[in-house]
Protein backbone atom coordinates (compact mmCIF):
# COMPACT_ATOMS: atom_id res chain seq x y z
CA UNK A 1 0.00 0.00 0.00
CA UNK A 2 1.12 3.42 -0.88
CA UNK A 3 1.88 5.91 1.75
CA UNK A 4 -0.31 8.80 2.29
CA UNK A 5 -0.31 11.66 4.67
CA UNK A 6 -3.14 13.72 4.87
CA UNK A 7 -3.66 16.88 6.35
CA UNK A 8 -6.81 16.53 8.47
CA UNK A 9 -8.53 18.79 10.47
CA UNK A 10 -11.83 16.45 11.49
CA UNK A 11 -14.16 18.32 9.52
CA UNK A 12 -16.50 16.80 6.68
CA UNK A 13 -13.87 17.61 3.66
CA UNK A 14 -10.85 15.62 5.41
CA UNK A 15 -13.11 13.23 7.11
CA UNK A 16 -14.24 12.14 3.51
CA UNK A 17 -10.80 12.10 1.85
CA UNK A 18 -9.66 9.73 5.36
CA UNK A 19 -12.31 7.07 4.73
CA UNK A 20 -12.68 7.83 0.23
CA UNK A 21 -8.42 7.47 -0.27
CA UNK A 22 -8.36 4.22 2.08
CA UNK A 23 -11.21 2.63 1.28
CA UNK A 24 -11.67 3.60 -2.73
CA UNK A 25 -7.96 3.77 -3.64
CA UNK A 26 -6.11 1.79 -1.35
CA UNK A 27 -3.35 4.54 0.60
CA UNK A 28 -2.36 3.74 3.55
CA UNK A 29 -3.64 6.84 5.29
CA UNK A 30 -1.45 8.51 8.03
CA UNK A 31 -3.80 11.41 9.17
CA UNK A 32 -1.95 14.44 10.45
CA UNK A 33 -3.16 17.86 11.97
CA UNK A 34 -1.06 20.81 12.97
CA UNK A 35 -1.73 22.99 16.34
CA UNK A 36 -1.16 26.56 15.78
CA UNK A 37 -3.41 27.23 18.44
CA UNK A 38 -6.64 26.21 18.18
CA UNK A 39 -6.93 23.15 19.68
CA UNK A 40 -7.53 21.75 23.19
CA UNK A 41 -6.86 18.62 24.43
CA UNK A 42 -9.87 16.95 24.88
CA UNK A 43 -10.40 18.36 20.80
CA UNK A 44 -7.30 16.31 19.48
CA UNK A 45 -8.42 13.30 21.63
CA UNK A 46 -11.78 13.66 19.63
CA UNK A 47 -9.80 14.13 16.29
CA UNK A 48 -7.96 11.02 16.58
CA UNK A 49 -10.90 8.94 17.41
CA UNK A 50 -12.61 9.76 14.26
CA UNK A 51 -9.11 9.75 12.02
CA UNK A 52 -8.91 6.19 13.04
CA UNK A 53 -12.91 5.12 12.80
CA UNK A 54 -12.96 6.32 9.05
CA UNK A 55 -10.45 4.05 8.17
CA UNK A 56 -6.76 6.39 8.77
CA UNK A 57 -3.84 3.62 9.86
CA UNK A 58 -2.31 6.46 12.24
CA UNK A 59 -2.98 9.93 13.21
CA UNK A 60 -0.34 12.40 14.51
CA UNK A 61 -1.25 15.81 16.06
CA UNK A 62 2.14 17.95 15.95
CA UNK A 63 2.13 21.11 18.50
CA UNK A 64 3.48 24.07 16.32
CA UNK A 65 2.22 26.85 18.75
CA UNK A 66 6.00 27.59 19.07
CA UNK A 67 6.76 27.35 15.64
CA UNK A 68 4.39 29.75 14.70
CA UNK A 69 5.48 32.08 16.33
CA UNK A 70 9.20 32.33 15.87
CA UNK A 71 8.82 31.72 12.49
CA UNK A 72 5.88 34.05 11.36
CA UNK A 73 3.88 36.01 14.01
CA UNK A 74 6.96 37.38 15.67
CA UNK A 75 7.66 39.25 12.07
CA UNK A 76 3.96 40.07 11.30
CA UNK A 77 5.16 42.25 14.88
CA UNK A 78 8.10 43.12 14.04
CA UNK A 79 6.28 44.67 10.37
CA UNK A 80 3.42 45.75 12.58
CA UNK A 81 1.56 43.72 9.64
CA UNK A 82 -2.21 44.44 8.82
CA UNK A 83 -3.48 42.93 5.69
CA UNK A 84 -5.59 46.54 4.21
CA UNK A 85 -4.94 47.79 7.69
CA UNK A 86 -7.50 45.96 9.17
CA UNK A 87 -6.35 41.94 9.23
CA UNK A 88 -3.48 40.62 11.29
CA UNK A 89 -3.44 37.66 8.52
CA UNK A 90 -5.01 35.21 11.50
CA UNK A 91 -5.44 31.94 9.28
CA UNK A 92 -3.34 32.62 6.11
CA UNK A 93 -0.31 32.61 8.49
CA UNK A 94 -1.47 29.49 10.34
CA UNK A 95 -1.37 27.89 6.92
CA UNK A 96 1.93 28.27 5.72
CA UNK A 97 3.26 27.13 8.88
CA UNK A 98 1.22 23.91 8.80
CA UNK A 99 1.80 22.96 5.34
CA UNK A 100 5.38 22.99 6.31
CA UNK A 101 5.01 20.73 8.91
CA UNK A 102 2.87 18.45 7.03
CA UNK A 103 5.05 18.09 4.20
CA UNK A 104 8.18 17.11 6.95
CA UNK A 105 6.35 14.25 8.65
CA UNK A 106 5.61 13.09 5.22
CA UNK A 107 9.38 12.88 4.27
CA UNK A 108 10.06 11.83 7.88
CA UNK A 109 7.56 8.20 7.43
CA UNK A 110 8.55 8.37 3.57
CA UNK A 111 4.96 8.93 2.37
CA UNK A 112 4.40 8.57 -1.41
CA UNK A 113 1.38 11.37 -1.44
CA UNK A 114 0.36 14.72 0.41
CA UNK A 115 -3.43 15.12 0.17
CA UNK A 116 -5.65 17.55 1.69
CA UNK A 117 -8.88 18.66 1.67
CA UNK A 118 -9.15 22.41 0.16
CA UNK A 119 -11.72 23.10 -2.74
CA UNK A 120 -10.92 24.42 -5.92
CA UNK A 121 -12.51 28.29 -4.84
CA UNK A 122 -10.11 29.25 -2.15
CA UNK A 123 -7.09 30.47 -1.09
CA UNK A 124 -5.79 27.41 1.04
CA UNK A 125 -5.33 25.06 -1.94
CA UNK A 126 -2.66 27.64 -3.35
CA UNK A 127 -0.82 27.96 0.06
CA UNK A 128 -1.11 23.81 0.54
CA UNK A 129 0.37 23.39 -2.82
CA UNK A 130 3.03 26.13 -3.07
CA UNK A 131 4.93 24.47 -0.06
CA UNK A 132 4.25 20.91 -0.47
CA UNK A 133 6.01 21.60 -4.41
CA UNK A 134 8.45 23.62 -3.48
CA UNK A 135 9.32 21.19 -0.20
CA UNK A 136 8.78 18.17 -2.31
CA UNK A 137 8.45 17.82 -5.79
CA UNK A 138 8.94 14.48 -5.90
CA UNK A 139 5.96 13.61 -3.62
CA UNK A 140 1.91 13.47 -5.53
CA UNK A 141 -0.64 15.74 -4.27
CA UNK A 142 -3.81 14.34 -3.80
CA UNK A 143 -7.18 16.71 -4.02
CA UNK A 144 -10.35 14.76 -3.65
CA UNK A 145 -12.63 17.44 -3.05
CA UNK A 146 -11.34 20.34 -5.59
CA UNK A 147 -10.43 17.29 -8.36
CA UNK A 148 -13.81 15.87 -8.29
CA UNK A 149 -15.86 18.76 -7.80
CA UNK A 150 -17.96 17.71 -4.35
CA UNK A 151 -20.50 19.43 -2.64
CA UNK A 152 -21.41 19.13 1.20
CA UNK A 153 -24.24 16.50 0.18
CA UNK A 154 -22.28 14.27 -2.00
CA UNK A 155 -19.73 13.61 0.93
CA UNK A 156 -22.02 13.27 3.63
CA UNK A 157 -23.98 11.06 1.42
CA UNK A 158 -20.67 8.76 0.79
CA UNK A 159 -19.85 8.63 4.64
CA UNK A 160 -23.38 7.86 5.56
CA UNK A 161 -23.43 5.08 2.70
CA UNK A 162 -20.35 3.77 4.63
CA UNK A 163 -21.83 3.68 8.54
CA UNK A 164 -20.78 6.91 9.21
CA UNK A 165 -23.35 9.38 10.78
CA UNK A 166 -21.55 11.94 12.31
CA UNK A 167 -23.56 15.45 12.41
CA UNK A 168 -22.79 17.08 9.33
CA UNK A 169 -25.00 19.74 9.72
CA UNK A 170 -23.42 22.51 8.39
CA UNK A 171 -23.18 25.19 11.90
CA UNK A 172 -24.14 28.92 10.28
CA UNK A 173 -21.05 30.32 11.39
CA UNK A 174 -17.88 28.99 10.75
CA UNK A 175 -14.70 29.53 13.28
CA UNK A 176 -10.90 29.22 12.88
CA UNK A 177 -9.39 30.05 16.01
CA UNK A 178 -5.45 29.99 16.55
CA UNK A 179 -2.39 31.83 18.35
CA UNK A 180 -3.08 34.91 16.41
CA UNK A 181 -6.59 35.27 15.77
CA UNK A 182 -10.28 33.78 15.11
CA UNK A 183 -11.96 33.96 11.57
CA UNK A 184 -15.19 34.10 11.42
CA UNK A 185 -17.32 33.33 8.63
CA UNK A 186 -21.25 33.38 7.18
CA UNK A 187 -24.00 33.95 4.90
CA UNK A 188 -23.10 37.90 6.30
CA UNK A 189 -19.63 37.53 4.77
CA UNK A 190 -20.79 35.93 1.30
CA UNK A 191 -22.51 39.78 0.57
CA UNK A 192 -21.15 43.29 0.35
CA UNK A 193 -23.32 45.14 3.01
CA UNK A 194 -24.23 42.76 5.72
CA UNK A 195 -22.35 43.12 9.11
CA UNK A 196 -22.02 39.91 11.37
CA UNK A 197 -24.81 39.82 14.62
CA UNK A 198 -22.88 39.75 18.00
CA UNK A 199 -23.85 36.49 18.36
CA UNK A 200 -21.33 35.03 15.48
CA UNK A 201 -18.51 36.17 17.54
CA UNK A 202 -16.66 33.40 19.95
CA UNK A 203 -16.44 35.85 22.60
CA UNK A 204 -19.02 37.80 23.85
CA UNK A 205 -19.13 40.94 25.79
CA UNK A 206 -18.78 40.09 29.92
CA UNK A 207 -16.47 42.97 31.26
CA UNK A 208 -17.60 46.21 31.52
CA UNK A 209 -15.40 48.07 33.65
CA UNK A 210 -12.80 49.27 32.25
CA UNK A 211 -8.83 48.25 32.93
CA UNK A 212 -5.30 49.16 32.67
CA UNK A 213 -2.41 46.43 31.46
CA UNK A 214 1.38 47.45 30.77
CA UNK A 215 2.99 45.13 28.74
CA UNK A 216 6.29 45.87 28.14
CA UNK A 217 8.70 45.05 24.65
CA UNK A 218 11.95 44.07 24.52
CA UNK A 219 13.65 43.81 21.42
CA UNK A 220 10.44 43.94 19.74
CA UNK A 221 8.94 41.01 21.67
CA UNK A 222 6.28 40.63 24.59
CA UNK A 223 8.37 39.92 27.07
CA UNK A 224 6.06 40.61 30.62
CA UNK A 225 2.37 41.73 31.13
CA UNK A 226 2.31 44.18 34.31
CA UNK A 227 5.55 43.32 35.08
CA UNK A 228 5.09 39.11 35.49
CA UNK A 229 7.63 38.19 32.94
CA UNK A 230 6.99 34.93 30.28
CA UNK A 231 7.65 34.18 27.20
CA UNK A 232 5.75 35.45 23.94
CA UNK A 233 3.31 32.88 23.12
CA UNK A 234 2.52 32.75 27.33
CA UNK A 235 1.81 36.39 27.06
CA UNK A 236 0.18 36.25 23.63
CA UNK A 237 -2.52 34.05 25.29
CA UNK A 238 -2.56 35.69 28.64
CA UNK A 239 -3.11 38.76 26.82
CA UNK A 240 -6.43 37.67 24.68
CA UNK A 241 -7.88 35.83 28.16
CA UNK A 242 -7.68 39.29 29.50
CA UNK A 243 -9.17 41.49 26.15
CA UNK A 244 -11.52 38.99 24.76
CA UNK A 245 -13.88 39.52 27.50
CA UNK A 246 -14.32 42.73 26.32
CA UNK A 247 -15.10 42.08 23.00
CA UNK A 248 -12.23 43.62 21.90
CA UNK A 249 -10.50 43.12 18.49
CA UNK A 250 -13.69 42.58 15.91
CA UNK A 251 -14.17 43.23 12.51
CA UNK A 252 -14.69 42.42 8.98
CA UNK A 253 -11.85 42.54 6.58
CA UNK A 254 -12.03 42.63 2.93
CA UNK A 255 -9.75 41.86 -0.09
CA UNK A 256 -8.18 40.14 -3.11
CA UNK A 257 -7.68 36.72 -2.99
CA UNK A 258 -4.85 34.47 -4.44
CA UNK A 259 -7.44 33.20 -7.11
CA UNK A 260 -8.27 37.15 -8.00
CA UNK A 261 -11.63 37.61 -6.34
CA UNK A 262 -12.74 39.77 -3.87
CA UNK A 263 -13.23 37.74 -0.34
CA UNK A 264 -15.13 38.41 2.65
CA UNK A 265 -14.19 37.51 6.09
CA UNK A 266 -15.08 38.34 10.35
CA UNK A 267 -12.30 37.80 12.89
CA UNK A 268 -11.87 38.38 16.38
CA UNK A 269 -8.41 39.32 17.51
CA UNK A 270 -8.19 40.95 20.93
CA UNK A 271 -4.56 40.28 21.81
CA UNK A 272 -3.10 40.43 18.04
CA UNK A 273 -4.48 43.63 17.82
CA UNK A 274 -3.64 45.30 20.87
CA UNK A 275 -0.16 43.54 20.67
CA UNK A 276 0.63 45.28 16.52
CA UNK A 277 -0.86 48.73 17.76
CA UNK A 278 1.03 49.10 20.98
CA UNK A 279 4.33 47.82 19.26
CA UNK A 280 3.58 50.53 16.57
CA UNK A 281 3.46 53.20 18.95
CA UNK A 282 6.48 52.39 20.73
CA UNK A 283 8.49 52.23 17.47
CA UNK A 284 7.14 55.83 16.61
CA UNK A 285 9.07 56.73 20.30
CA UNK A 286 12.31 55.31 19.28
CA UNK A 287 12.53 54.72 15.17
CA UNK A 288 13.85 57.06 12.95
CA UNK A 289 11.10 58.25 10.77
CA UNK A 290 12.78 56.67 7.75
CA UNK A 291 13.05 53.39 9.30
CA UNK A 292 9.26 53.52 9.82
CA UNK A 293 9.17 54.79 6.49
CA UNK A 294 11.06 51.55 5.18
CA UNK A 295 9.41 49.11 8.22
CA UNK A 296 6.16 50.34 6.43
CA UNK A 297 6.83 49.36 3.01
CA UNK A 298 8.89 46.09 3.77
CA UNK A 299 6.00 45.02 5.86
CA UNK A 300 3.07 45.43 4.08
CA UNK A 301 4.86 43.50 1.12
CA UNK A 302 5.91 40.71 3.65
CA UNK A 303 2.53 40.29 4.55
CA UNK A 304 1.00 39.97 1.08
CA UNK A 305 3.89 37.54 0.49
CA UNK A 306 3.04 35.35 3.48
CA UNK A 307 -0.71 35.74 2.69
CA UNK A 308 -0.23 34.34 -0.95
CA UNK A 309 1.53 31.24 0.06
CA UNK A 310 5.31 32.80 -0.59
CA UNK A 311 6.63 32.10 2.73
CA UNK A 312 9.38 29.84 0.96
CA UNK A 313 10.62 32.66 -1.10
CA UNK A 314 14.49 33.74 -0.57
CA UNK A 315 13.36 37.52 0.01
CA UNK A 316 10.97 36.28 3.38
CA UNK A 317 14.24 35.86 4.39
CA UNK A 318 15.81 38.98 3.98
CA UNK A 319 12.86 41.01 5.12
CA UNK A 320 13.13 39.09 8.39
CA UNK A 321 16.63 40.38 8.54
CA UNK A 322 16.04 43.51 8.08
CA UNK A 323 12.88 43.60 10.28
CA UNK A 324 14.84 41.73 13.06
CA UNK A 325 17.96 44.32 13.00
CA UNK A 326 15.02 47.60 13.28
CA UNK A 327 13.66 46.10 16.82
CA UNK A 328 17.20 46.70 18.60
CA UNK A 329 16.02 49.66 20.22
CA UNK A 330 12.00 49.01 20.30
CA UNK A 331 12.14 48.41 23.85
CA UNK A 332 10.06 49.75 26.90
CA UNK A 333 6.70 49.69 28.17
CA UNK A 334 3.17 50.90 26.53
CA UNK A 335 0.16 51.64 28.83
CA UNK A 336 -2.75 50.21 27.37
CA UNK A 337 -6.36 50.80 29.03
CA UNK A 338 -9.34 48.18 27.51
CA UNK A 339 -12.75 49.22 27.51
CA UNK A 340 -16.15 47.09 25.93
CA UNK A 341 -14.93 46.87 22.23
CA UNK A 342 -12.24 48.95 22.05
CA UNK A 343 -8.90 49.53 24.00
CA UNK A 344 -6.95 52.98 24.07
CA UNK A 345 -3.05 53.55 24.05
CA UNK A 346 -2.20 55.52 26.52
CA UNK A 347 1.40 56.37 26.21
CA UNK A 348 4.99 54.71 26.27
CA UNK A 349 8.05 54.87 28.70
CA UNK A 350 11.64 53.77 26.87
CA UNK A 351 15.06 54.52 27.81
CA UNK A 352 15.17 54.79 24.02
CA UNK A 353 12.41 57.64 23.72
CA UNK A 354 13.50 59.85 21.72
CA UNK A 355 11.55 62.82 22.62
CA UNK A 356 14.10 63.41 24.83
CA UNK A 357 13.32 66.87 26.54
CA UNK A 358 16.69 68.39 26.63
CA UNK A 359 16.64 68.90 22.62
CA UNK A 360 13.59 70.71 22.90
CA UNK A 361 9.49 70.09 23.44
CA UNK A 362 7.64 70.12 20.39
CA UNK A 363 5.86 73.68 20.18
CA UNK A 364 7.20 74.65 23.24
CA UNK A 365 10.94 76.36 24.13
CA UNK A 366 13.66 75.54 21.45
CA UNK A 367 16.84 74.37 23.95
CA UNK A 368 19.08 72.95 21.04
CA UNK A 369 19.14 75.86 18.65
CA UNK A 370 18.55 80.16 18.09
CA UNK A 371 15.72 81.70 16.64
CA UNK A 372 18.09 82.71 13.89
CA UNK A 373 19.04 79.44 13.44
CA UNK A 374 15.72 78.19 12.78
CA UNK A 375 14.92 81.05 10.48
CA UNK A 376 18.48 80.06 8.30
CA UNK A 377 17.36 76.61 8.10
CA UNK A 378 13.71 77.95 7.12
CA UNK A 379 15.03 79.56 4.29
CA UNK A 380 17.64 76.86 3.07
CA UNK A 381 14.74 74.14 3.62
CA UNK A 382 12.22 76.59 0.91
CA UNK A 383 14.57 76.82 -1.46
CA UNK A 384 13.90 74.31 -4.00
CA UNK A 385 9.52 75.25 -3.66
CA UNK A 386 10.89 79.08 -4.64
CA UNK A 387 12.78 78.15 -7.29
CA UNK A 388 9.81 75.74 -8.73
CA UNK A 389 7.60 78.59 -8.34
CA UNK A 390 9.75 81.34 -9.92
CA UNK A 391 10.39 79.31 -13.09
CA UNK A 392 7.24 78.14 -13.44
CA UNK A 393 4.84 80.67 -12.36
CA UNK A 394 4.19 81.77 -16.19
CA UNK A 395 3.15 78.25 -17.10
CA UNK A 396 -0.10 76.07 -16.78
Amino acid sequence: MRKLVLAYSGGLDTSYCAMNLSKEHGFEVHAVSVNTGGFSVAEIKEIEKKALALGAASYTSIDAVQTFYDKVVKYLIFGNVLRNNAYPLSVSAERIVQAVEIVEHAKKIGADSIAHGSTGAGNDQVRFDMIFQTLAPEIEIITPIRDHKLTREEEISYLQNNGVDYSWEKAKYSINKGLWGTSVGGDETLTSHLPLPDSAYPSQLQQKEPSKVKLTFEKGELIAIDDEKDVPVKNIEKLEKMASPYAIGRDIHVGDTIIGIKGRVGFEAAAPLIILKAHHLLEKHVLSKWQQFQKEQLGNFYGMLLHEGNYLDEVMRNIEAFLTDTQRNVSGDVFVALYPFQFRLEGVASPHDLMNASFGSYGELNKGWTADEAKGFIKILSNPAKIANHVNQNHD
